[in-house]
């Protein structure tokens, strides 16, 4: 399945993006186009288990993920059920002169049985969870 990275920069400081990141309870509200439903099941230290509904284009996926941050600096994503189970994404944070750099490594795993899996390939999937973090973006420069 597919495995891409990519940089994103934030006119914004390195702590208010990680915030707004490991946040996952207000993903719902902050980005309800992409996230239909979230409910954290527990959180222990900088360890969450979250149940997520992601919208990746015009596909909802159901999962169930874990969070494990190390602020602010990783924030690191297992999906460890349902749909796109054993998706790993590290999200990288880097203080620079004029905000925040993101780094994006993402390698993506859909059930081969789901319906839409032919139907989004790499580009599409990148571009999809790329639109994603740009919303974060938006939200981290007010």
């Amino acid at each position: 399945m597919p495995k891409f990275s990519f940089e994103k920069f934030v006119n914004s400081q390195k702590q208010k993006i990680f915030d707004i990141v490991k946040n996952y309870e207000n993903y719902q509200k902050l980005l309800p186009r992409y996230f239909p439903s979230v409910r954290i099941l527990s959180t222990r230290n900088d360890v969450s288990i979250v149940e997520e509904h992601m919208m990746l284009g015009d596909k909802e996926l159901v999962m169930m993920v874990k969070h494990v941050i190390q602020e602010p600096n990783l924030h690191e994503i297992f999906v460890i059920g349902g749909d796109a189970k054993g998706t790993h994404i590290v999200e990288k944070f880097e203080e620079i002169s004029n905000g925040t750099k993101l780094l994006v490594e993402a390698n993506f795993k859909l059930k081969p049985n789901l319906h839409f899996t032919n139907l989004l390939g790499k580009n599409k999937i990148e571009q999809n969870y790329s639109n994603i973090i740009d919303e974060f973006v938006k939200i981290a420069e007010i």
